[in-house]
């Protein structure tokens, strides 16, 4: 039974429900930030930027949440990896978490610099004040490109992260994958 902090051989349930929460909130994201930025119909549009930065605020919420979560608990041992692997998976989780917080901050920077000067309403409930920062063109072109390379980053790591995961489950055969969703592997 999976409990809820940490165990030396696996994750809690509020790890596992924070990770596949963000999981699927990241790849809602992706999916919505391709979509509106190909959105002909205007008011299509601003509805679909305005659930963007809504769940992207969400994000960087439980992005916070979940470092503090990750400090006050111990992390699952790693079966035995070579200390190169090791290494590397430490640094990517750690970039992960870092991505975690600077997409949206870096999206927040771009709607705070656009020219436009749309308000920023997370799920209609206010009006967020936007981040002092100068508003210009070159600014709102700056953090866009910033926002995308970022964005287009983080797939890839995220993709990464799941080809590793798929290895040690189907190859490797070790409980990597299977500590995150809650269950034992059966020998």
């Amino acid at each position: 039974m999976t409990v809820l902090w940490n165990t030396e051989e696996r994750y809690g349930w509020v790890a596992i429900l924070l990770h596949w929460l963000m999981a699927a909130l990241i790849l809602g994201q992706f999916t919505l930030g391709f979509v509106m930025t190909r959105t002909d119909d205007q008011r299509l549009a601003f509805e679909r930027i305005q659930l963007h930065k809504s769940i992207g605020l969400t994000l960087l919420a439980l992005a916070a949440v979940r470092i503090v979560w990750r400090l006050a608990n111990r992390q699952p041992h790693l079966p035995d990896l070579p200390r190169a692997e090791a290494r590397a998976a430490r640094m990517v989780h750690a970039v992960l978490y870092a991505l975690l917080l600077v997409l949206p901050l870096s999206g927040w920077a771009l709607v705070s610099s656009s020219v436009l000067e749309i308000p920023t309403m997370p799920f209609g409930l206010l009006v967020l004040p936007n981040l002092p920062l100068d508003v210009s063109e070159a600014a709102e072109a700056f953090w866009a490109s910033v926002h995308r390379w970022i964005g287009w980053g983080a797939i890839a790591l995220v993709c990464l992260h799941v080809l590793a995961a798929l290895r040690h489950h189907f190859w490797l055969r070790d409980n990597i994958l299977l500590r995150m969703v809650g269950a034992e592997r059966r020998e």
